[in-house]
């Protein structure tokens, strides 16, 4: 967990997942992958398993613990919707993200149609509070797209696109339905170029329909040297946030006592923290 996050959409990270696998080409310079091996075999570091696949139940209560309201980027390491993240956990998170409901969740994944299905079946209690946004991402045609698509048949109350990196032109993209667009290029010493007319499209799609228009990042090798403005501004739009007062310490001790009795009390939960604590 990180309270105070380095990426420019969010204050904070929160990570009750580590590791994930690729599944598209977006993937394919994955900075959370990257970070994480560089501390596999270190004795006693969060990412001593580098970045394999690893459900952290003892973070599940972070929320509770921050003493103001944020904007949390979930598993900005992971992505909740891996097949190998069993649903009661995802369900886990998800209860924790609607009872500490003073912040702001953005969950954003490339297995769209998992999250399709499990807002239209066991999510549905989450699914349309306007606290949490479910995001996917969409780098190409191919296999971007189409997540567009799965989100738009999901009943989330507020949907967002990270089209990042953006590795081609889109076209037209039909974005009904879609209350927040962040575009970027790829950074780090492989990355794939991103074309300025690309982002032009999209900016200028997202302005006839409405939809608020982030723009993150040019990226390439020094990402710090190309910035983010684009055509001589910067573009932090962000959706409408709603905003409910922080209880106090000893009010959100007690929510998280809750959660946590209530979790424990699964046999299958308690056989997940038995196994993966």
């Amino acid at each position: 967990m990180s309270e105070h996050s380095q990426i420019e959409w969010t204050d904070a990270s929160w990570n009750p997942v580590r590791g994930c696998t690729k599944i598209s080409p977006g993937c394919k310079h994955c900075y959370a992958e990257t970070f994480a091996e560089r501390f596999r075999g270190v004795k006693g570091h969060p990412y001593e398993q580098g970045f394999d696949l690893r459900l952290v139940p003892e973070k599940l209560n972070e929320p509770f613990l921050w003493r103001s309201p944020k904007l949390v980027f979930v598993n900005s390491m992971s992505d909740l919707f891996h097949a190998g993240v069993p649903d009661e956990y995802v369900e886990a998170v998800s209860r924790v993200m609607t009872i500490a409901d003073w912040h702001t969740y953005q969950v954003l994944t490339k297995r769209s149609e998992r999250l399709r299905d499990l807002l239209n079946g066991k999510l549905q209690f989450a699914a349309d509070r306007e606290n949490i946004w479910w995001g996917v991402s969409v780098e190409n045609r191919r296999y971007g797209l189409p997540r567009v698509g799965h989100l738009q048949q999901s009943p989330a109350k507020v949907r967002f696109l990270s089209i990042e990196p953006l590795l081609e032109d889109l076209g037209e993209i039909d974005f009904s339905g879609i209350n927040w667009v962040i575009v970027g290029g790829e950074s780090g010493p492989r990355a794939r170029p991103m074309k300025k007319e690309w982002v032009l499209s999209i900016r200028e799609q997202c302005r006839s329909c409405g939809v608020p228009f982030f723009f993150k990042q040019w990226g390439g090798v020094r990402k710090a040297k190309t910035g983010r403005e684009l055509d001589g501004r910067t573009y932090d739009e962000y959706p409408s946030r709603v905003s409910a007062p922080i209880p106090d310490k000893h009010s959100r001790a007690q929510f998280a006592e809750a959660f946590l009795r209530s979790f424990r009390r699964s046999t299958r939960n308690r056989a997940l923290l038995q196994v993966l604590v």
